[in-house]
């Protein structure tokens, strides 16, 4: 698939794919969760640990087994740090998957990054590898929510990604090489933990595209954290004879008014 081309479905097998789930209830979209445990952090408790799981947050699952990831790190005030050697394998469903802790030391915006192994879905006989990005602020500083880390495939913030109430706006831009990508196609995910029960298998992943510019927005209606996943914008097509599909996921936190 062209990066800027019109994305469709990642193949004809995420049909097949697409029915079974319709008929057990479910949906089909894979997220690469990079959550952390507060995406505001102060001199009293500057101490993050991330969820790293391959998942369909929107439903809890199923999980899908990870292999070591190829790269994790932070972006702060122009400087990238590999954290790689920071991961601690675990398992969520008896799914291999990872956690990492963090201590913030310096004011200003975190921007976390996971760049996963490409992961085989047998269903669709596809890759998928999921470049995954969160910010976490840091003592009120409020600065570099929105520099691009220079990921292969990456969504760029136009809204703040922290300090959203519920029902605020989240903008963005998807990039496929720094470049924006027209007309991307974006799945939008709630990770459901406090057991939300969808009316039907549509309202599980939203799904918007992006205009000519590559822009997007939605308007998050719930607390908690959303995913969102711009669908084969990456470069790289094929990884080991199969088609591939490099995606950008981005994750922001919405809380309610009290």
């Amino acid at each position: 698939m062209s990066a800027f081309a019109l994305p469709s479905s990642r193949s004809a097998g995420a049909v097949a794919l697409l029915l079974g789930c319709l008929q057990a209830g479910s949906a089909v979209a894979h997220f690469q969760e990079l959550v952390p445990s507060s995406d505001l952090v102060t001199p009293q408790s500057r101490s993050v640990t991330f969820e790293i799981v391959f998942t369909h947050p929107a439903h809890g699952g199923p999980t899908m087994a990870m292999e070591p990831p190829v790269r994790f790190g932070v972006l702060h005030q122009e400087t990238v740090t590999d954290l790689t050697d920071r991961l601690l394998a675990r398992t969520v469903d008896d799914q291999a998957a990872y956690t990492a802790s963090y201590d913030v030391t310096a004011p200003g915006d975190h921007v976390f990054f996971l760049e996963p192994a490409p992961y085989l879905e047998t269903s669709e006989n596809v890759y998928i590898q999921q470049f995954a990005k969160v910010v976490v602020e840091a003592f009120g500083a409020e600065q570099g929510w929105d520099t691009l880390v220079g990921l292969p495939a990456e969504i760029r913030p136009l809204v703040r990604p922290y300090g959203l109430w519920t029902g605020n706006i989240f903008r963005g831009v998807v990039l496929s090489e720094g470049e924006p990508v027209p007309f991307a196609e974006i799945e939008v995910e709630y990770r459901n933990t406090d057991g939300v029960v969808f009316p039907a298998a549509a309202f599980g992943t939203q799904v918007i595209l992006a205009d000519a510019s590559g822009t997007f927005d939605f308007v998050m209606p719930r607390a908690g954290w959303w995913g969102f996943c711009a669908l084969g914008v990456g470069p790289q097509t094929e990884h080991e004879g199969l088609e591939l599909s490099q995606d950008a996921v981005f994750w922001v936190r919405t809380v309610d008014v009290r």
